[in-house]
């Protein structure tokens, strides 16, 4: 397999840059720490999705599926069609070479996300909502620019609806091919090239859209009986991305007026903007009503421009095209260089135990042109390796299965780390198996975590390898923001009655704080699992697990403020000059990257249930519960959980009801729970308790060799939201047909 995560962006949606379902031989859940043979990239579990080899598939497949989401979704849109075609072809020569081909092409149209709760953290709950002046709506973008004006109160900018800057019409096209070679009967060459182009959207700290958005990997593999070694690459172009919250900041500078009828500069649109709020509701305008939020809005937005005319669409589409501090586009063609081999060695031990042995090597080749790393003038690449070793033995007439391993990584802006992992399954019988393991693991910063070097106006968001920010000082030489909000609200006081500059800086230096900021270190996490499978008259599965996990060094965000001048003396005491540089406006702000040495605890309980009724009925349950100890931690240093205590799954199915017609039906319920992100500058947001119902029935046409299935995704089309700041999803119905020359019912 192939790591499908974006090198520049640092994010995975889903399968958008995966295989086709016509190519997807099986789909393995592997969580966490797990095993040794991952790495670090697997530090909070992958999904392995393993396809269809052209030696064992062969013939041609095809896919059809049409359907229809956005029924009812209380918009003046109406219902939206969704159409996804697949096509696989492999052939198979002497059984010698093999060659296999995926084409695909899926067209829908998104959720909208339309929550317009206001939401600005600085505004008391009680005085939030619709007619608050400084409202800052969820789902709009804009609005987050606020001032509060003497006399006045609180005030926002008047912002844009995210379905005026988004793009719903969603699309991914993938094009797969892949040559198979047998050298032997064990030896096996492969080479694979992969072609994704996609439109989507991606929820972080905004609404991003993935507008256009390619993949090309290139895979060649060397696979024995006992080893195989591989190399790939990934090369990612951003093409029409853009940032929607920025798009609508950046489009509200485009039009305002002075006082005096004169657009003015971007620079100066949101200083302009509330200079006319002020003069308007202070009654300084002649013909608007003073004291009047309505009346000062709409003189301040006079020249604004209306979605969907041309004036909006043209400024829209020349932001989107413009990246850097001056636009809202996003540009990346990043890319990375992996090699990787496996060896099973127990031969060579005669099987008196089985070892594996493998490692890997990475390079990650980053190209923003300085929108997004400082990458504009010099090649930035960051390297990282890693190797493992596993061991399994089965004792006691094969009852006790025993299994060592560990795993050595370094990146090269990190120390080396080794860690151990073990597991035992005890199997009384076939039929019974108790299992228990413990794990170490670790994630490495991502390549923005450590690289970022963004500068977004007020402040610089600093990534926090330590040669990203050679000649700024941030981490050595700055003062916390509290503390220098502390110090400029009680010297500007002073300066205000009178008091001499120096006089004022001397009586409130002490309030300053000098920050003690680390560089970014990996995170780290140790792990216990014990659990149980057992099948009893052949007729109930059941399996149950209780795991409790132990994390540190949690990256996280810290904001500082750093001066030019040095903040300690030679006798380190504070430096009177560096904290005159605050109240002269002299000083920076950076957003930077750093850990937090809070330790939380995670843990949880997994149990499933399968059980085989007569005539071909299944039914299945499985319930969670997870629970996140905070234990001593500072809130504020630890990233969210955002998992609700419980989920249950309840499913009843038979794929044989009849010769040719089979059904599922499956219920899924979890409760409510507090979602913190980016999104919402990491505020709680509140995420309901639901329930969703599927349903699918199948029919098949041997004589043909079709599969007709007519489904639902969330069959009573509940519209329910499953993050905070994301689309509230609804029902999604399709008719899917499902042609294999391989047929086999």
């Amino acid at each position: 397999g192939v790591d499908n995560q974006s090198a520049g962006l640092g994010f995975a949606m889903g399968n958008l840059f995966g295989p086709h379902d016509l190519d997807v031989r099986s789909v393995e859940l592997i969580p966490g720490a797990a095993s040794a043979l991952y790495g670090p990239v697997a530090f909070n579990g992958m999904l392995q999705t393993n396809t269809k080899n052209p030696f064992d598939f062969q013939g041609l497949s095809v896919q059809t599926k049409v359907g229809v989401n956005h029924l009812g979704d209380g918009t003046d849109y109406g219902a939206k069609p969704f159409l996804d075609i697949g096509v696989r072809y492999a052939k198979s020569f002497n059984d010698k070479f093999a060659f296999k081909i995926n084409v695909a092409h899926m067209t829908g149209t998104d959720w909208y996300a339309n929550d317009y709760t206001d939401i600005d953290p600085n505004t008391p709950a009680a005085n939030r909502g619709p007619e608050n002046p400084g409202k800052n709506s969820l789902n709009i973008y804009g609005d987050e620019v606020a001032k509060t004006l003497s006399g006045i109160g609180r005030i926002s900018r008047t912002g844009y609806e995210e379905r005026d800057l988004a793009q719903y019409g969603v699309y991914n096209t993938k094009l797969n091919g892949a040559l198979h070679y047998k050298l032997t009967n064990n030896l096996e060459l492969i080479y694979q090239a992969n072609y994704t182009a996609a439109r989507a959207q991606y929820t972080g700290s905004s609404r991003f859209i993935i507008n256009n958005f390619t993949l090309i990997q290139n895979r060649i593999e060397l696979r024995g009986k006992s080893f195989y070694i591989k190399a790939y690459s990934n090369q990612e172009n951003s093409e029409d991305s853009y940032n929607s919250r920025s798009l609508g900041q950046l489009i509200n500078r485009t039009w305002v007026k002075d006082l005096n009828g004169n657009t003015v500069a971007p620079n100066l649109a949101d200083a302009t903007w509330f200079e006319r709020y002020n003069a308007a509701f202070t009654g300084t305008i002649s013909g608007v009503s003073a004291s009047n939020h309505a009346s000062a809005r709409s003189f301040a937005d006079q020249g604004r421009l209306v979605p969907d005319s041309d004036a909006f669409n043209v400024e829209k589409e020349k932001l989107i095209q413009t990246q850097g501090l001056q636009g809202a586009g996003i540009f990346s063609k990043c890319g990375l260089r992996h090699i990787e081999g496996m060896y099973d060695i127990s031969n060579h031990l005669n099987k008196i135990v089985n070892v594996q042995i493998g490692g890997n090597i990475r390079r990650y080749i980053l190209n923003t042109q300085g929108t997004l790393f400082d990458d504009k003038d010099k090649n930035l690449t960051n390297d990282e390796y890693g190797a493992f070793i596993q061991a399994s033995k089965s004792v006691w007439d094969e009852k006790l299965k025993l299994v060592l391993s560990g795993r050595y990584d370094k990146n090269e802006n990190f120390d080396g780390r080794f860690t151990p992992r073990a597991s035992m399954v005890l199997s009384p019988n076939e039929n019974h198996h108790f299992r228990a393991s413990y794990q170490t693991g670790f994630r490495n910063p991502t390549i923005g975590d450590q690289y970022i070097k963004l500068n977004v106006g007020p402040i610089i968001i600093l990534g926090g390898a330590p040669s990203n920010s050679d000649g700024l000082n941030a981490y050595t030489n700055s003062y916390t923001a509290a503390s220098v909000g502390a110090f400029g609200a009680a010297a500007g006081a002073q300066l205000g009655q009178g008091v001499p500059f120096p006089t004022a800086v001397a009586n409130n230096i002490s309030k300053l704080q000098k920050s003690d900021v680390p560089f970014i270190q990996p995170e780290k996490v140790k792990s216990f699992e014990i659990g149980y499978k057992g099948l009893i008259n052949q007729k109930v599965l059941f399996d149950i697990g209780y795991y409790n996990s132990q994390y540190t060094d949690f990256l996280i965000n810290t904001v500082v403020i750093a001066p030019t001048n040095n903040i300690l003396l030679p006798d380190d005491s504070l430096n009177p000059a560096a904290a005159g540089e605050i109240l002269g406006g002299q000083v920076q702000a950076y957003q930077l990257y750093t850990n937090a040495a809070d330790k939380v605890s995670i843990q949880g309980v997994s149990a499933g249930l399968s059980y085989l009724m007569p005539k071909n009925y299944r039914i299945h349950a499985n319930a969670t519960w997870s629970d996140f100890n905070l234990l001593d931690a500072n809130p504020s240093n630890i990233p969210a959980f955002n998992t609700p205590t419980w989920k249950t799954n309840l499913v009843l199915s038979n794929a044989n009801l009849t010769e040719r017609l089979g059904f599922s039906v499956a219920w899924h319920w979890q409760d409510s729970f507090d979602w913190y992100g980016t999104f919402n500058g990491l505020n709680p947001g509140k995420i309901n308790a639901y329930s969703l119902l599927d349903a699918q029935i199948s029919y098949s046409i041997p004589g043909v060799k079709t599969i007709i299935k007519l489904g639902a995704a969330n069959l009573t089309n509940k519209y329910v939201v499953q993050a905070y700041g994301s689309p509230a999803v609804g029902g999604l119905y399709y008719v899917s047909f499902n042609f294999d020359e391989a047929f086999n019912k």
